[in-house]
């Protein structure tokens, strides 16, 4: 019995770490998607996300290296997988991200490199998203993909929702990550060089622009940033959403109508945990329509600007680990005294 109980205060504690934050989901905004968990064994490493296009309610995602060239439309109401695209022709070698662009084709990012950034060319996947929820199997477009700086290890690919213009962020590299812009033009045939446009301050895992196009969340494990979008290029930092305690949290998308952020991670039967967006986070058009207060600003995170990340929610839930472990503690000091005594 005395090793059971701390035994059951560790395990409170890695289990409280992991559940989602508490104050992710305000219980009176009927207009916040629910968190879900993805029923399918098939999903074990979920690695990317995007909402829907074509089928409100429906996010795309797909495993890391291994799977196989499939991709899996999960509905958001049930966790369950609803449609299963396989990718004919194609051998990926370390998926890492999708995203949807206005022109109505999914975009499938191959562009891990475990290795540090030492393939000479990665490759972005395009298909159609089906306008049918069934499975399928279709023949995508292979596009090559090289840097203009060299090898790179990346997982984020964003493609923006007015230009069609793809843009993908590297992992840090010399203690900085970076974003690059795709040709305006892609090229089946060719190579398709994408250049340095700006650093990206963020150990980056996920990127996705808001669905109007004026803000760029790019997040890591536990952190995310977001810019301002304008005029093409990237602006200075908005603020930094709350980022869910996660186990390996690999993905971030916008709801449809912009004001949630849905944050996904790995792992079979995988959470994925929306977080409102307040303040100057909204984006453009959805802090106009909605005339919402700037005193937001940071979307729950007006202290986390200053410890870089985690904010409230993680402290709170630290807080609250801290204090369940002082009780079992005192639990097993008192439960040693009454054996003593007997």
């Amino acid at each position: 019995m005395r090793p059971f109980l701390p035994a059951l205060g560790i395990a409170a504690l890695v289990a409280l770490s992991a559940a989602p934050p508490a104050r992710a989901v305000p219980a009176a905004d009927g207009d916040v998607p629910s968190a879900f968990t993805i029923q399918d064994p098939r999903i074990k490493e979920s690695s990317g996300l995007a909402a829907s296009r074509a089928h409100p309610g429906v996010y795309w995602t797909h495993n890391d290296s291994g799977d196989g060239a499939n991709v899996f439309a999960v509905d958001s109401r049930t966790g369950r997988t609803v449609a299963t695209v396989t990718l004919n022709g194609i051998n990926p070698r370390d998926v890492e991200a999708i995203s949807i662009g206005p022109d109505g084709n999914i975009y499938l990012a191959d562009i891990g490199d475990n290795l540090g950034g030492s393939w000479p060319e990665v490759w972005i996947y395009r298909f159609p998203e089906p306008k049918t929820l069934r499975d399928t199997s279709v023949a995508p477009v292979r596009l090559t993909v090289r840097y203009d700086e060299g090898p790179r290890d990346a997982e984020s690919l964003m493609v923006h929702p007015k230009t069609g213009r793809l843009y993908i962020a590297s992992k840090k590299r010399s203690g900085k990550g970076a974003l690059y812009e795709g040709p305006q033009h892609l090229s089946e045939s060719g190579v398709n060089t994408f250049r340095r446009v700006a650093d990206v301050n963020v150990w980056a895992t996920d990127g996705a622009f808001s669905p109007d196009g004026t803000r760029l969340v790019v997040r890591g494990y536990f952190e995310a940033r977001a810019y301002r979008w304008q005029n093409g290029r990237l602006g200075e930092e908005a603020g930094r959403p709350t980022v869910p305690l996660q186990r390996q949290g690999e993905s971030v998308t916008f709801t449809p109508d912009g004001r949630t952020l849905m944050y996904g991670t790995e792992g079979a039967g995988s959470r994925v945990t929306p977080v409102e967006l307040k303040g100057e986070l909204l984006p453009e058009s959805v802090s106009e329509r909605a005339g919402d207060d700037d005193s937001g600003k940071g979307g729950d995170r007006s202290d986390a600007n200053a410890s870089g990340s985690g904010g409230h929610e993680r402290d709170r839930n630290l807080a609250i680990g801290a204090g369940l472990l002082v009780v079992v503690t005192l639990l097993v000091v008192g439960l040693r005294r009454l054996l003593r005594r007997t």
